[in-house]
């Protein structure tokens, strides 16, 4: 109905996830464009995608978004933009959007009037007396959903799975890696293997308290945030009324570096000139502006927290700050079972994030610290995670006649124990079931071999078929899952071109999966007796075909 509203303009942020896929709340529309025959003529569009190069399909949703909506008939008033996370998706976006505004007031003969406006969204309402039963606790929709869980169970309703184990799976070395069961019992929730799990976790309260502190606010003051426009969907930032406290602890992103965006906001609050003038300068896009916020805020890690205590007269009102914030996003992992072996249970394998940074802080990953302290306690609330599952498309094939190869060094382990277990199961069923051969690194043989009992075992059982592993630091030159390929080059070549087999590929995106890709690249052209162009054709065709699934992240 755009088209019925005069001199109306729609902007479409598409973000891409997995294999070109749409992100969960893109999912309908995707599918409507899909089908639709609908005339989208009088519809004016803009489309700005955010991706990340290390990925095969680079920004596939906003190219996609851009191409359909063209061929349905609206008007593109201005090009496509590509946003690369890989590089700094916040300067593609700022470029895109400085030729962006010129082009629309040149299309709508609208005049420009070159003067930047801070204009607040929402409007703070402190409650002083309020019934504290109305008051969100951290729940991600419906108000005491925690305490009253009904199924079914998603991203806006998570179930409070406990958890049953914690056990770090690692024998040495400076990381943490752990393996933990969630229990679904009674949930109603259905995964299969290969299926992700989604997990709301909570921030650091050290951090939350810090911030309370240097901003001299009581973070337990009960407050709304409403949205000044009246007519729009979004009431409030986060659910409200709330405390600054969960606010911050539950639905707030206080550790990623801030956008420049919020860099700007913030500005006006600077009582010094050099440290307002320097915010406003890594807001801008002039070279050197983009250059400073690079280096200051990105490379230096610096989350909200460090930009306060580095920059003493900025004092921002607490209200302000959360408008401005990110929310905290759920984070995903590969389950690491079979729900025909563990119906009533979830498994996640993870690595907890640690670092220092240039500024010496120690900067910790939220969901894995916050999972680390996950201990199981029937009655306590420090067992519970609020989860729900998102299907995936990395499926064992329909057949389990048909041979597997799987590849995932380190916590890309995951999926393949759930595999395993699957395969293992399936043949107790007096199934034939075929080949499964897996490559596994990691780094240290007496370190980090994670699950190597069960590897064993199963290997030991005739379920597993082939354990090829590589230790990446335990001779002089470093030894990596693709070198373990080309090894096997020959027995790879057999089982995909006669066997038929299927290729999984789980872990890191921007090395790993690349150089096991360009791997088969060479076996293909090598065997198949193919060009370089002949290879990349086959195996982009396994893809099609479904045949060669990744499972990846950056």
């Amino acid at each position: 109905r755009l088209s019925e509203i005069d001199k109306s303009l729609a902007v479409f942020c598409m973000a891409t996830y997995g294999e070109g896929d749409p992100t969960d709340n893109a999912q309908d529309f995707y599918d409507w464009l899909q089908e639709a025959d609908a005339d989208l003529s009088g519809l004016r569009f803009a489309v700005f995608g955010l991706g990340n190069k290390t990925y095969e399909h680079f920004n596939a949703m906003g190219k996609y978004v851009d191409k359909r909506l063209e061929e349905l008939g609206a008007q593109r008033i201005f090009e496509l933009g590509l946003g690369d996370d890989d590089g700094n998706l916040e300067e593609d976006f700022i470029t895109w959007r400085e030729q962006f505004w010129p082009a629309v007031c040149e299309h709508f003969g609208v005049e420009a009037t070159g003067e930047e406006s801070s204009i607040r969204q929402y409007e703070l309402v402190v409650h002083t007396d309020v019934n504290m039963n109305k008051v969100y606790t951290g729940e991600m929709g419906r108000l005491k959903s925690y305490e009253n869980q009904k199924p079914p169970f998603d991203a806006k309703n998570p179930f409070l799975a406990q958890v049953r184990e914690n056990r770090k799976l690692n024998q040495g070395g400076e990381r943490h890696l752990m393996h933990l069961e969630l229990d679904i019992s009674n949930s109603k929730i259905r995964y299969e293997s290969g299926d992700h799990v989604a997990v709301y976790p909570a921030n650091d309260s050290s951090l939350v308290n810090q911030i309370g502190e240097i901003l001299g606010t009581d973070l337990d003051t009960i407050m709304s945030l409403n949205n000044l426009d009246e007519e729009s969907n979004k009431k409030h930032p986060f659910p409200c009324p709330t405390s600054y406290r969960t606010a911050l602890t539950y639905y707030l992103d206080i550790t990623n570096p801030p956008r420049t965006n919020v860099l700007y906001e913030l500005a006006q609050y600077a009582t010094d000139a050099g440290e307002q003038e320097r915010l406003r300068k890594m807001a801008s896009s002039a070279a050197e502006g983009k250059a400073l916020y690079l280096s200051w805020v990105v490379e230096a890690r610096r989350n909200i927290l460090a930009i306060l205590q580095d920059m003493p007269s900025l004092r921002p009102p607490i209200d302000h700050l959360c408008e401005l914030l990110p929310r905290l996003q759920a984070r995903y992992y590969s389950i690491a079972s079979s729900s025909k072996v563990h119906p009533n249970a979830i498994h996640i394998c993870a690595v907890t994030v640690e670092y220092e940074t240039k500024t010496g802080r120690l900067n910790k990953g939220v969901a894995t610290s916050w999972l680390k302290n996950k201990v199981p306690d029937e009655n306590g609330s420090n067992s519970l995670v609020p989860m729900y599952v998102r299907k995936s498309q990395f499926r064992l094939p329909f057949k389990p006649s048909t041979p597997v190869i799987m590849i995932g060094p380190g916590t890309g382990i995951a999926p393949f124990i759930g595999f395993i277990q699957e395969r293992a199961w399936l043949k107790q069923q007096g199934k034939e079931v075929g080949e499964t051969v897996l490559y596994y690194g990691c780094r240290r043989e007496r370190e980090d071999y994670l699950y190597r009992e069960e590897l064993a075992r199963f290997h030991q059982e005739g379920v597993l078929t082939q354990l090829n592993v590589a230790f990446s630091r335990d001779q002089a030159e470093k030894v990596y899952v693709q070198h373990l390929l080309k090894k096997n080059k020959e027995n790879i070549w057999k089982l995909v071109n006669e066997g038929n087999a299927h290729i999984y590929v789980c872990g890191d995106a921007r090395n790993m999966a690349r150089d096991v890709q360009n791997t088969f690249y060479e076996i293909v052209a090598e065997f198949g007796n193919m060009s370089q162009p002949q290879a990349v054709d086959y195996v982009k065709k396994l893809m099609t075909k479904g045949r060669y699934s990744l499972d990846v992240w950056s």
